[in-house]
């Protein structure tokens, strides 16, 4: 890397292009982190890149073909560039018959490796590097969790955590056990180590990541003990300087009544869960293997909305799903209708190939799960449209991120309780916490006027409601996302 830096009058730079889900998004930072460590500096695009990784999702079939198509993009910069070295990672490498096309398709790729070996970047970049050898590396379980790992976040005030890696719901449709493994927990101690640190930074808010963190058992100490997540979030509540603490994703079915009592008795804790329920049909959770039924995901959304008023709640959901009937789908309906949800991903069901749905025969028609897929969607965005309307005139504490994408001093922020809103400020204001009025509200955000420090904190108040969706980081130096929001249980 000296010898580059002194030819070329700078360091080697690299890219890192993300698709999917947060998990992915804070695999990124850690690829950034070493790269860093290595001597890259990061580049504004993938264009300007002398270094490339494609850090891969594997659970919409989109994703498959985006992949392969953003390949054919980089084969004509490295046919410009010959030095130019490219990285694949991530879930589809994961899957044989993915790195057997990359292998017969793409050879001039240098750099293979999965979701396990994460840490064994530095080694294999530089194999590639000195000898432009081809490296292919992907270990099919995860092992012991490599702690200490370099990040190079994202943003100065927020920041990802993981508490957890891997799935053992094996949900029918769902590749992610595959991909990712078998459930792994961080120790408590290496999680409030890390929150302690990010606080310590400046962090003020910390979005805790998971397949399904409702799973999390980690280990106290080396002398034994055991803490399940709630015990975790009591313990991550009491770090000095954190304003704000979020988590993604919990499994409905392992939604415990103590997690439940976690809102009720919440210091930092936001008021937002996300919670996935796929579908409204009893019979077709059971084909998907989620282990509850619609009237007990119904039931856990009271004790959420009892334990916490305004909690704020979203949710996923799979239409056309193989064997979904119409009536089915009316069951999913009236779930939509009754749950009331603040925000919903939706979603056209794909066949993984490994997993178990793939193998269904009973296959929706297109035209029908398309036309489903509209009408959900449809009732969803309406009732977010009314939610929103709810907060005109209310006053909302916001964590203020940068610059909208609605014009020049415009600036954007998130409320406690996840939803975005637009209102007119200085750039010099991001990071910081500020009450805003809301004056307009539209179906996916609001906007409003920022109140001075000088008029008081009328606060977000405890009922806010608003969709807790994914931060977007927008104008991230050396790394852009792509992709779905959130993948979850």
């Amino acid at each position: 890397m000296e010898e580059y830096a002194e030819t070329h009058g700078a360091p080697p730079s690299y890219f890192v292009l993300t698709m999917g889900c947060q998990m992915n998004e804070r695999d990124s930072e850690t690829i950034a982190g070493l790269l860093s460590g290595m001597g890259y500096a990061p580049a504004a695009s993938k264009d300007e890149a002398d270094f490339i990784a494609v850090n891969t999702c594997s659970v919409r079939e989109n994703a498959d073909k985006r992949f392969f198509g953003l390949l054919g993009q980089i084969k004509k910069l490295r046919e410009a560039r010959p030095g130019l070295v490219v990285a694949v990672c991530g879930c589809m490498m994961q899957q044989r018959h993915i790195v057997d096309e990359i292998g017969a398709r793409h050879p001039w790729v240098d750099i293979v490796f999965g979701t396990h070996n994460i840490h064994g970047l530095p080694r294999l970049a530089m194999g590639a590097v000195l000898g432009k050898a081809r490296a292919v590396e992907v270990w099919d379980e995860g092992g012991d969790i490599v702690e200490g790992l370099p990040a190079r976040r994202g943003s100065p005030f927020k920041a990802y955590v993981n508490v957890m890696y891997g799935c053992d719901n094996f949900c029918s449709y769902c590749i992610v056990p595959y991909t990712r493994g078998r459930e792994r927990s961080r120790g408590a101690g290496e999680v409030l180590k890390e929150a302690k640190a990010l606080a310590r930074d400046g962090v003020k808010e910390i979005m805790l990541l998971g397949q399904n963190v409702n799973s999390y058992r980690g280990a106290l100490s080396a002398a034994g003990g055991v803490a399940d997540f709630p015990e975790l979030l009591l313990m991550l509540e009491e770090v000095g300087g954190l304003e704000r603490l979020r988590f993604m994703t919990s499994h409905p079915k392992d939604l415990s009544d103590r997690l439940i009592d976690a809102f009720r008795r919440r210091k930092t804790l936001c008021n937002a869960i996300h919670l996935p329920v796929q579908s409204g049909s009893t019979r077709v959770l059971g084909l998907m293997n989620r282990g509850y039924t619609k009237e007990g995901y119904l039931g856990l959304l009271e004790k959420l909305r009892d334990a916490s008023p305004g909690i704020a709640v979203t949710t996923d959901f799979i239409t056309g799903f193989p064997g979904e009937t119409e009536e089915d789908f009316r069951e999913t309906m009236d779930l939509a209708e009754r749950a009331r949800f603040d925000s919903a991903f939706t979603f056209l069901y794909s066949p993984r190939r490994g997993t178990p749905a793939a193998e269904y025969e009973d296959r929706v028609p297109a035209g029908d799960k398309h036309r489903r897929f509209s009408e959900l969607v449809g009732l969803l965005n309406a009732i977010s449209a009314e939610k929103n309307a709810a907060r005109l005139g209310r006053v909302e504490r916001a964590l203020v991120e940068g610059p909208a994408k609605t014009g020049q001093g415009i600036m954007s922020g998130r409320t406690d309780s996840g939803r975005l809103v637009n209102f007119a400020a200085p750039e010099g204001l991001a990071g910081a916490m500020r009450d805003i009025r809301i004056t307009e509200a539209k179906t996916f955000s609001l906007f409003g006027e920022l109140l001075p420090m000088e008029g008081g904190s009328a606060g977000e108040g405890r009922a806010a409601a608003g969709p807790c969706e994914v931060p977007d980081r927008g104008g991230r130096e050396g790394r852009r996302r792509e992709g779905r929001p959130a993948d979850g249980p």
